[in-house]
């Protein structure tokens, strides 16, 4: 089978833990919408869950395939500084992340809602992030599909788990979820930029 790569071999390759804990950081943004959907509702609604995941789940596996096209129209121009473009682009959206989280107002995810406009725009909004690790991605060495299958998987898994939480305890999990979110993306950035220069080795 082909293998997607758009790096050179001697460029960082990203292992399975470090695309689950990525996995988990761009799932935030959509674990946080999730949760003000489930306070919404009374009781737990399976249908509110399983349409937040698809959504969700589905555009945040789509965006970074984007990001990734994007990225590797450029990567063999920019192959001696990838590892800084990596970090940059990754420390950038978690800092985002953490900066929203406690500026974060009431918006129109705090509707019962799953109207197809809706869903759509929350869908874009949560996985602009996902777009741009995707043009990370191009800068280093991963297998694309398998990397947006755990992403997608993951958010989906995620969306589901935030509309019951949201249900059940309220908002209290939302702010943190997109904390702990913004910091593995910064952590992981910053991995990649200290193994590439020497400074760690794993």
């Amino acid at each position: 089978m082909k293998k997607h790569y758009i790096c050179k071999p001697n460029q960082y390759t990203m292992n399975f833990l470090e695309l689950l804990l990525i996995a988990l950081g761009v799932s935030m943004d959509a674990f946080s919408v999730s949760i003000c959907k489930g306070l919404t509702t009374k009781r737990f609604s399976l249908r509110m869950a399983l349409t937040c995941g698809l959504w969700f789940g589905s555009f945040q596996a789509l965006m970074p395939v984007v990001g990734y096209c994007l990225g590797s129209q450029f990567a063999r121009f920019v192959e001696s500084i990838d590892h800084w473009i990596a970090f940059g682009l990754l420390f950038l959206i978690g800092a985002n992340m953490i900066r929203e989280a406690f500026s974060k107002k009431e918006s129109e995810s705090h509707n019962s809602s799953l109207s197809f406009r809706t869903m759509f725009f929350l869908a874009v909004a949560t996985s602009i992030d996902a777009m741009a690790v995707g043009v990370s991605f191009a800068c280093i060495q991963v297998k694309i599909w398998s990397s947006v299958l755990v992403i997608g998987i993951t958010t989906f898994l995620f969306s589901v788990l935030g509309v019951k939480i949201g249900n059940v305890f309220g908002s209290k999990f939302e702010k943190s979820a997109t904390i702990f979110g913004g910091i593995i993306l910064i952590v992981i950035g910053l991995k990649i930029l200290l193994e590439h220069l020497g400074v760690i080795a794993f």
